[in-house]
């Protein structure tokens, strides 16, 4: 089988090579948030999201504590104004989602889960630098309406965003006026609370979760997500119900629709076999997928024996192969040289990816 080539984050090929090509199902039309704007619906929306943060239940943590103030608490350790690392424009993602322009990513700080590899780790577990990266609401939003009028990025990517929706959806509603038409991008952990996702149906057009882990073992121990496996299924059958397939547009660009992102662990901590059965059998084989070869020992990692290498040829073939063998048609591959490519720098002066 012969695999188109994609570009990664530095322009170098590496990145994501399709297995087969993504088709459009159907014609777009603007996105559903418009229309919730127009009605007052978002507004109302937010209202509800914000109304959650006073005793928090915005994430599957529940701490219950008031982060209407900007003083930083619960396990995500932020309080209202929300922690903005990087908005920038990413040319490393799907590219049904980096295109020829990138993806108009916004970076929260901060994070629900505890990942001890996390190639972000400085932005989501750092207290000490993402502490000092908030951003008013106004300013993030003109930044991605340049993103979108200036470097006409394909969608606007709102990464890490699970102890944020609220404030995402501020982003959203203040970015409207400003001429906001752009596909919204939910790139998350898939360590999200069912209730705020329901209040997200209209809102997302996009949805790019990981599911990290089958066994709640390995996620207790490596990322601290006590019941990550069942929230996460819970989380993306939502997702799966609120904007299904994948759908492109004629350029090849996502419109709308669901992408799932796996990455492949050393040792088989990720259980990747069980993961691609459950997305095939209990939402679609169609289902777009991101299977990824990347990882590698960042963060703490190196001190963890089953986590101390990056992952070798004969665990991603294996994972190639189970794809093959449930006749997944829709996705996105990683060749062995990704983890080459893939680490950002957040202390940069400029892009944290180098171009």
């Amino acid at each position: 089988m012969t695999l188109p080539d994609a570009r990664g984050p530095n322009g170098r090929s590496s990145g994501k090579l399709k297995i087969l090509s993504i088709e459009l199902h159907s014609p777009m039309n603007e996105p559903s948030y418009l229309a919730l704007y127009k009605s007052g619906e978002l507004k109302n929306r937010l209202h509800r999201l914000e109304q959650n943060l006073a005793h928090c239940t915005i994430c599957p943590r529940n701490c219950a504590v008031n982060r209407l103030q900007d003083e930083p608490v619960g396990i995500c350790r932020a309080g209202y104004r929300p922690y903005i690392t990087t908005i920038c424009d990413h040319h490393g993602e799907e590219p049904v989602l980096s295109g020829s322009n990138g993806s108009g990513t916004v970076f929260f700080g901060s994070c629900n889960l505890r990942c001890i590899y996390c190639q972000n780790w400085q932005i989501s577990q750092d207290r000490t630098f993402f502490k000092s990266q908030t951003m008013n609401f106004r300013t993030a939003a003109e930044q991605i309406v340049r993103l979108q009028d200036e470097l006409k990025v394909h969608n606007i990517n709102f990464v890490s965003p699970s102890h944020f929706v609220p404030q995402m959806v501020r982003i959203i509603l203040e970015a409207i006026p400003m001429g906001l038409h752009l596909p919204i991008v939910y790139n998350s952990n898939a360590y999200d609370s069912l209730e705020t996702l329901r209040l997200l149906d209209g809102i997302v057009d996009i949805y790019l979760p990981d599911f990290k882990y089958w066994d709640e073992r390995s996620a207790i121990k490596y990322s601290q997500g006590r019941n990550y496996p069942s929230v996460a299924r819970r989380a993306i059958k939502e997702m799966y119900r609120q904007v299904g397939l994948l759908q492109t547009d004629s350029h090849g660009h996502a419109r709308r629709g669901l992408i799932i992102r796996h990455l492949i662990l050393p040792n088989n901590l990720s259980d990747t076999d069980q993961v691609l059965a459950w997305i095939a059998r209990e939402l679609h084989p169609e289902v777009a997928v991101s299977l990824m070869s990347q990882y590698r020992p960042t963060y703490k990692a190196k001190r963890v024996a089953l986590l101390s290498r990056q992952i070798t040829y004969s665990e991603y073939e294996r994972s190639v192969q189970r794809v093959q063998h449930l006749h997944m048609p829709h996705v996105f591959l990683q060749e062995m040289t990704a983890p080459d490519y893939y680490l950002p720098d957040f202390r940069r002066d400029g892009h944290p990816f180098e171009q």
